[in-house]
């Protein structure tokens, strides 16, 4: 397999950039080789103390500075990334060993992103009015102020694009950021980092830390005035529990087990392709991937045949160009999960409709985009999430089935309907207990929709990332009332004896003019 194109001083040079004091070190391997891609400094819970310190003391600069001045930044910021667009994609497949194309997702994602934040913090965090309980004798007001420091604990799958929905929302509301990276996906983080620094970032505002999970990342969430966690159900579980004991807020986006309804009146072969990148995309390793399509049987016969032919189809290659459709598996736990999954479902009597095998003759994490059927409550692959290139396809009768099959799941994060009807679709779709439902899409509709909300229900999360929620996040309300003296409010039991009958004379009056 071909080396990275990363010249070793350019990692060095960003190894740098992380907050570390300590002389240890973690190999990290590519994906794509096996071979080392570098070793990553490691930090120490005193490192992550000093961290929140140095971005206690910026913040305050930051938050006064106002929205014009973080806008200036964040858009400047918005142009280097997208100069230095072909090295972020090196880095980011580099750590991951997704294509060129799922890279490019993830560096389009970080544009939107940032524009976004960066032009609509003011809109949605400018303070305004507010009905008074008694008009023009109160004055009301909300303000938003910036929570302090935001904690942001990222994982490996998604490094570029997570980490920007998360940091960028917080600096856009006058937010510091000390980030967690995971090992695998640091220097995507800090490449991502740099070019904020570069814009006018003060570089103590974003402090990017990276260890064991426990230690490093116990730390950030015990220091943090605000948590974002994106991983699984069972560690983002103990991020929420560790920041209850301190009431600190917190918005997880966890596991997924995302379902994909076949209507009967859908194009099967439109339908398969769709549903083919919705499942492979990134080698399944996506938390809004697709791992259950249950297709009515008037057109199963016919999705099933294309959406088989597709996925056998599929390109597996490790190149750094647009040549393959699907890349390698990011780490060899990734690899043992998968080939323990579909092993666990052979064994037990489900059918390989394509795929099935490790391909070590690409490289060393390749496994073969898999369909399954015949998969049964018994199997591992049933509810757990695979979190890799495996699908189970289910035949139904009728749509009111598969919805009942879709939301028969501990996870709702995302959800997907192919249908040749936009109405029936509709129907189907706020019928699904999903944070995010696609329709004629996979994941990408909502996905890339940074004006709207993102998040899951159930065991997939709380809280929603991206849109004026994603920003609502980092900010306190404060409510601000004024009296305007025009009248004073009762403070004696003269003075209510003397002003109930005008007040309730202004409720009436409110009532009849329809005023909240």
């Amino acid at each position: 397999m071909p080396a990275s194109p990363l010249d070793p001083a350019f990692i060095r040079d960003l190894d740098q950039d992380l907050t570390s004091t300590s002389t240890a070190t973690v190999q990290v391997v590519a994906p794509f080789s096996g071979r080392m891609l570098h070793e990553l400094p490691l930090s120490s819970k005193a490192d992550v103390e000093g961290a929140f310190a140095r971005a206690r003391f910026a913040q305050l600069a930051w938050a006064r500075a106002g929205f014009a001045h973080r806008r200036a930044i964040l858009l400047r910021a918005h142009d280097i990334l997208l100069e230095r667009r072909e090295r972020l994609l090196d880095v980011v497949q580099s750590e991951t060993g997704k294509t060129r194309g799922q890279a490019f997702e993830e560096v389009f994602q970080a544009l939107s992103v940032t524009r976004y934040n960066a032009l609509a913090a003011r809109r949605v965090l400018a303070g305004r009015r507010r009905r008074s309980g008694v008009p023009m004798v109160v004055t009301t007001r909300i303000h938003y102020r910036p929570k302090g420091v935001a904690g942001i604990i990222t994982p490996w799958n998604y490094p570029l694009s997570l980490a920007a929905m998360d940091a960028v929302a917080a600096l856009a509301a006058g937010c510091g950021v000390v980030q967690k990276a995971d090992n695998q996906g640091a220097l995507s983080i800090l490449a991502l980092r740099r070019a904020f620094i570069d814009a006018g970032v003060p570089a103590n505002l974003w402090a990017v830390v990276a260890g064991d999970g426990d230690e490093i990342g116990g730390a950030v969430t015990a220091e943090a005035d605000y948590i974002c966690f994106t991983g699984s159900t069972a560690t983002g579980t103990k991020v929420a529990l560790q920041a209850a004991r301190t009431l600190t807020g917190v918005s997880l986006e966890l596991g997924g087990k995302n379902p994909l309804i076949v209507l009967d009146d859908a194009d099967p072969v439109k339908a398969a392709m769709d549903a083919t990148y919705a499942c492979f995309s990134s080698l399944g390793q996506l938390c809004v991937s697709i791992e259950r399509i249950f297709v009515e049987r008037g057109v199963a016969p016919a999705f099933l045949r294309e959406f088989q032919a597709a996925t056998a189809r599929l390109k597996m290659g490790g190149g750094f160009d647009y040549s393959a459709d699907v890349g390698s598996l990011t780490t060899q736990a990734q690899l043992d999960r998968v080939s323990a999954h579909v092993s666990d479902a052979i064994a037990k009597g489900a059918t390989v409709l394509t795929g099935g095998r490790a391909r070590p003759d690409l490289g060393p994490l390749f496994f073969e985009p898999t369909v399954l059927s015949g998969v049964t409550p018994d199997m591992e692959c049933f509810g757990a999430e695979t979190f890799g290139p495996v699908v189970s396809v289910t035949v139904v009768d009728s749509e009111h089935e598969a919805i009942l099959a879709a939301n028969d799941s501990e996870f709702g994060l995302n959800a997907s309907v192919m249908s040749g009807s936009a109405q029936r679709a509709a129907r189907v779709a706020v019928a699904l207990e999903a944070g995010s439902v696609n329709i004629n899409e996979g994941y990408r509709g909502s996905f890339s929709s940074v004006d709207a909300p993102m998040g899951g229900v159930k065991q997939s999360g709380l809280g929603r990332r991206n849109g004026p929620e994603g920003l609502l996040r980092f900010v306190e309300v404060v409510t601000i009332s004024r009296a305007t003296g025009v009248l004073s409010l009762p403070r004696f039991g003269s003075d209510f004896a003397r002003l109930a009958g005008p007040l309730l004379l202004l409720a009436g009056v409110l009532k009849a003019v329809r005023r909240r």
